[in-house]
């Protein structure tokens, strides 16, 4: 991978006919916000001097305290593969850490944050947290003025190809824009629902994984575009059908490089910070949920018969709880959190994901017995006395497990979990107050 300096970056600028950058960045919510700059700035960008307006972004700052430094990461420095109709000249991004007028780390920029987090990590003796996403997104159709209907773009199902994935050509151009943008791209596929499509590629340290499910969601939309389609990461758009997931693969290395949760001499070959990572996201799954799962809408995949999570457990082989862990060994063992969707923030995602283990390897929280049957096939009883619990099974209730957790809170620092829990509770009560083509077509005329 190329190391990038200012000097570089300007040099290939220039060699490549660049004429737009794009300074980006996440708001709370996990939108990519972005400043554009002409070349004749790119300099001054690269020196830390650009700046922009804080109020104007949801959950950072007040009016009186806006203006806000756009730090760029030179290592994120990529030039898209797409040219300004105008006159053709080609746009790059670097996407940017936030840093307040006193050039200090800004405490509501999710990106920072998950360093923070990282860096408690570094001082329990770790030294990287790697994460491989699984994201699911649905293709709809266009209609005359370009915005996106509810038909789909085919009828296929897992793993079909065309003629009957018509979404194959849309998601070959994606992965190819991918490997282009540096994605070691692993398997593309059609998913369980119509319309719904995935793809993954390899592991990266947490923040270039982070940073990338961000470049994805855009690379995804963008191609789609092109094939008169639309991508969405709604987690579930269509009733009846399999939602969208982006479960979480993750792994811990120590500070010999080793993967901290692989132990051969065990009898699951798992070490024994596995077992108390995968304890402390067992403690703390209810509170997590609703950064991990922060719409409204998430809460209709997170039910029973469609693959989604639904209880709190974990096992090395049964697809049906929380947490699964895959059968590869060695420095490929990792933990597989099945609950994300791709709505979620990915930065505030891993960072309570991370939280959560840690807290497991500090206070040696053993999780409980594996589950190895079919959860949904398990009666109430059953599963109480298995000590298997329920996720959060809407957003309110996931906002309160999560306001109740100091522990998860501290992941996101006061000023993102204030502002997180005050957006999120505002958009429930706003859900509450509507009337659904449901309630319609129930009520109606029944009463």
């Amino acid at each position: 991978m190329t190391k990038w300096t200012k000097d570089r970056i300007i040099a290939d600028a220039h060699e490549n006919n660049v004429h737009f950058i794009r300074l980006m960045f996440t708001d709370i919510r996990g939108t990519i916000k972005n400043v554009e700059i002409p070349l004749t700035q790119l300099e001054k960008a690269l020196e830390n001097n650009m700046t922009f307006d804080g109020s104007s972004i949801e959950g950072f700052v007040r009016i009186e305290e806006s203006d806000m430094y756009l730090i760029p990461d030179y290592d994120s420095w990529m030039i898209f593969n797409w040219d300004v109709p105008s006159d053709g000249g080609r746009i790059a991004c670097l996407i940017c850490d936030v840093d307040t007028t006193k050039r200090e780390p800004f405490l509501g920029d999710p990106r920072g944050n998950l360093r923070r987090v990282l860096d408690k990590m570094e001082d329990l003796g770790f030294s990287s947290f790697n994460l491989g996403p699984e994201p699911e997104f649905f293709l709809l159709k266009l209609d005359e003025d370009g915005r996106p209907t509810m038909d789909l773009n085919d009828d296929g199902g897992y793993f079909d190809f065309a003629p009957t994935d018509l979404g194959e050509n849309c998601r070959r151009d994606i992965v190819l824009e991918l490997e282009r943008l540096d994605f070691e791209i692993e398997a593309s596929h059609h998913e369980v629902a119509p319309g719904q499509h995935e793809i993954d590629w390899k592991y990266n340290d947490a923040i270039r994984a982070c940073d990338k499910i961000q470049l994805f969601k855009l690379i995804v939309k963008t191609v789609a575009r092109r094939h008169n389609l639309y991508a969405t990461f709604m987690p579930k758009p269509i009733y009846g059908e399999s939602g969208s997931g982006m479960h979480f693969n993750v792994s811990l290395f120590d500070k010999d490089g080793k993967n901290a949760f692989y132990d051969e001499s065990t009898q699951d070959q798992l070490s024994k910070n596995a077992h108390y990572f995968i304890g402390g996201l067992i403690k703390h799954a209810s509170a997590y949920t609703a950064i991990c799962n922060p719409l409204v809408n998430s809460y209709k995949r997170l039910v029973e018969g469609y693959e989604a999570p639904v209880y709190i457990a974990w096992s090395e082989r049964n697809r049906s709880p929380l947490i699964r862990i895959p059968s590869s060994r060695g420095n490929s063992t990792r933990v597989e959190l099945r609950s994300v969707d791709p709505s979620a923030n990915p930065y505030l995602a891993l960072a309570v994901i991370l939280q959560a283990g840690l807290d497991g390897i500090e206070n040696k929280i053993e999780p409980p017995m594996p589950i190895d049957r079919n959860i949904y096939t398990m009666t109430p009883e059953e599963r109480i006395a298995e000590g298997v619990f329920d996720l959060p099974s809407s957003l309110s209730e996931a906002i309160a497990e999560f306001e109740a957790s100091p522990i998860m809170k501290d992941a996101l620092g006061p000023h993102i979990s204030d502002n997180f829990i005050a957006e999120k509770t505002m958009e429930f009560e706003s859900y509450k107050k509507q009337v659904t083509q449901w309630e319609l077509n129930k009520y109606l005329m029944m009463y």
